[in-house]
């Protein structure tokens, strides 16, 4: 299975804008920090990316002022790119995703999360728009949003592991444990070699004290990720 692997990265968006088709794959990222700066981009080497979305309702002319945009850094230029084709057409899903990705790195999150929540509102059975939606609420200090974004989200696709992830973060975000370990859990179910999913799993165990099954998190994450690994091996919980 693809996994979703959410993490804090650089521009490289345009790596997946190539070929005749110029398809632009996102992916939602997490955070650095709990209410860190929300960047959206395509997983680097040596992570697994998931093509989350495709824009298939623009023209290759636009989706290669897009690249060009894209690897300039150029976001407001890439805002009112978008702008301008939504007071064309306010229908199209397509173009509040490059909004929004383009005002969430402008550090825009509130206008990125109207966005995504036109790209909801338009697509619901896209779950790219959900996620993207959630991180915006995550990024502009109201996780309290995105939990009840991404439950909404679990009763329209409960299969993605990347939105049990992103929900159990925004309960970690509240230093929810309890639901935040449950949402972890349902993640590494659907997806057995998630790796940040069993690092937040066995985060939440050692915060709850649950020792043994914080070991079984850890001894899982030893075969996923030593770095992580090492990383939770350091939130040990003392033993009674």
């Amino acid at each position: 299975m693809l996994r979703a692997i959410l993490t804090c990265l650089p521009r490289p968006l345009a790596r997946l804008l190539c070929g005749a088709g110029l398809g632009l794959a996102l992916a939602a990222l997490t955070a650095c920090t709990p209410q860190g700066a929300l960047l959206m981009s395509v997983l680097p080497d040596g992570t697994v990316p998931v093509l989350l979305g495709h824009l298939q309702g623009v023209d290759d002319g636009n989706r290669r002022r897009i690249v060009e945009f894209e690897q300039r850094g150029d976001w407001d230029a890439l805002s009112k790119l978008a702008e301008d084709n939504l007071a064309r057409d306010r229908w199209n899903a397509d173009w509040w995703l490059v909004a929004g990705y383009a005002y969430s790195q402008l550090g825009r999150h509130q206008r990125a999360v109207e966005c995504y929540g036109e790209m909801v509102r338009l697509a619901p059975d896209d779950m790219l728009g959900w996620n993207l939606l959630a991180q915006s609420y995550r990024a502009a200090g109201q996780p309290q949003r995105a939990v009840q974004t991404l439950n909404n989200a679990v009763l329209v696709h409960k299969d993605v592991p990347a939105t049990w992830f992103l929900l159990g973060e925004s309960y970690n975000d509240q230093g929810r444990s309890e639901p935040a370990a449950a949402a972890y859990r349902e993640a590494v179910q659907l997806d057995s070699g998630f790796a940040r999913a069993w690092f937040g799993l066995g985060r939440a165990y050692a915060r709850l004290g649950r020792i043994a099954e914080f070991e079984q998190a850890l001894k899982t994450l030893e075969r996923l990720n030593t770095s992580l690994a090492k990383e939770l091996a350091e939130l040990r919980p003392a033993t009674r």
